[in-house]
């Protein structure tokens, strides 16, 4: 075979892995409704999960695994807004009446 068709054959087995780690997260996020836990946890196992599944199809299929260091920053900078909000925000959730 040439270096082309092995390319595209590796590639194409990855794609199937990463689908397969998909379906089987999408399971779990499924199941969790039937563990006998309090709603909190299956809400956080569920994010938990979403978070997972957003992280494989970002890294493999939008393929920011050969990006720089730059298109991290701008990503987590968002991030970092929404945690500063949210703690601003913790007084007042807290002590509403």
């Amino acid at each position: 075979m040439d270096t082309v068709a092995e390319n595209w054959l590796t590639a194409r087995a990855r794609d199937v892995r990463i689908w397969r780690w998909l379906v089987i997260l999408l399971a779990v996020g499924l199941m969790v409704f039937m563990l006998p836990i309090p709603r909190v946890a299956i809400v956080a196992l569920i994010f938990g999960v979403a978070v997972v599944k957003a992280v494989l199809v970002v890294r493999d299929y939008m393929h920011l695994k050969a990006e720089h260091l730059f298109i991290y920053v701008i990503a987590f900078v968002p991030v970092l807004i929404l945690l500063g909000l949210l703690l601003a925000l913790i007084p007042d959730i807290a002590l509403r009446r």
